[in-house]
């Protein structure tokens, strides 16, 4: 087995909140008449002639998502003062990027739900799903263009190859469990992380800010999408599934190895690594098993220990923040970490 991830030591720098469902109302409350404008903008850019692209597009779009990567793309800005119009257009990006992602993750992992409806892939069927996929990136470029912005566009761009690679690390490493330890944080920072440090880094850029500022907004924006991938890795073993957006055990049932199996699989006796070789490696389920593995991450107490790995890289986020201009949108992202983590409680 690779040596465990050497992850960041845990610090006192803010005690973990209690769960606080109006940590991002609050934020969205502050960006919400730029997210209006954001949203008219989606709806429009999303339009074509072939009426298929659209009703794809806007199944996965109106159907409830937080629209988190840019409501942050806003805050950056508009926490670096910003009082332009071009952060309208990024955040739009941002969205067709991530949906883009999603329509694409959910032919590839042949899932059924996302958002507590049917995924496009099972209403549509795969193909209409990837070519709709294709369709929200080049709207997403398309914008990236209008902005003229040369620096937003290599940001959004480069985020966009990164999460395809980690796309396809995943593909060839998620039913090798002996391999995963090495690539897992890897991984976790392309296909997740990578967006959210864009989102936020881009922001800022376009808002002018300093050299060091922009840094600091693409590390909290890194660290934020690790802690919340990490806490929806937990939520995927003891989430509730109108919560979660997605089937309870989905990454199990399709033999992802994610941190709580990851550490299940370490701490455990041979019976147990044979057991997690035959669930997730070679993917041979019984009706049991699911609760068999809830049982062992319960044994070697994984799922919290996962969570607090999350709180780990939730402080780093906000160190992160500590050098941006002090005001309301810095506070509401700082809020904002503590709501992400405390969503599995």
């Amino acid at each position: 087995m690779d040596a465990m991830l050497v992850l960041p030591a845990r610090s006192d720098l803010k005690p973990a909140a209690q769960t606080d469902a109006d940590a991002f109302a609050r934020l969205s409350g502050l960006v919400s008449k730029d997210m209006a404008e954001v949203n008219e903008l989606i709806i429009s850019r999303m339009n074509s002639s072939v009426p298929m692209i659209p009703a794809v597009a806007s199944h996965l779009i109106k159907s409830g998502g937080k629209r988190l990567r840019p409501v942050i793309t806003l805050a950056a800005a508009r926490l670096c003062g910003y009082e332009g119009t071009n952060h309208l257009k990024l955040a739009a990006a941002v969205e067709f990027i991530h949906t883009a992602t999603l329509l694409h993750d959910d032919v590839v992992d042949a899932s059924v739900l996302r958002r507590g409806q049917d995924s496009a892939n099972v209403v549509w069927g795969n193909q209409a799903s990837v070519l709709v996929g294709d369709f929200l990136f080049s709207r997403s470029f398309n914008l990236m263009v209008e902005i003229g912005d040369i620096k937003t566009l290599d940001i959004l761009s480069t985020a966009s190859s990164i999460i395809a690679e980690g796309e396809v690390m995943q593909l060839t490493t998620n039913t090798d469990i002996e391999a995963s330890g090495n690539t897992y944080l890897e991984i976790v920072k392309a296909k997740t992380a990578a967006l959210f440090a864009a989102a936020s880094r881009s922001g800022g850029v376009v808002a002018k800010c300093s050299r060091n500022q922009e840094l600091a907004l693409e590390t909290f924006g890194e660290n934020f999408g690790i802690a919340f991938q990490l806490t929806d890795d937990a939520l995927d073993y003891n989430g509730q599934q109108f919560e979660l957006g997605k089937t309870l055990g989905d990454d199990f049932r399709e033999g992802k190895i994610t941190l709580p199996v990851i550490l299940a699989y370490e701490k455990g006796n041979n019976e147990e690594r044979a057991f997690w070789r035959r669930v997730i490696e070679d993917v041979e389920q019984n009706e049991n098993d699911f609760a068999q593995a809830i049982s062992l991450l319960k044994k070697h107490d994984t799922l919290e220990e996962t969570l607090c790995r999350a709180r780990e890289f939730g402080d780093t986020a906000r160190i992160a923040l500590r050098k941006l201009p002090k005001n309301a949108y810095r506070d509401a992202l700082d809020d904002v970490i503590d709501f992400c983590i405390e969503r599995a409680y």
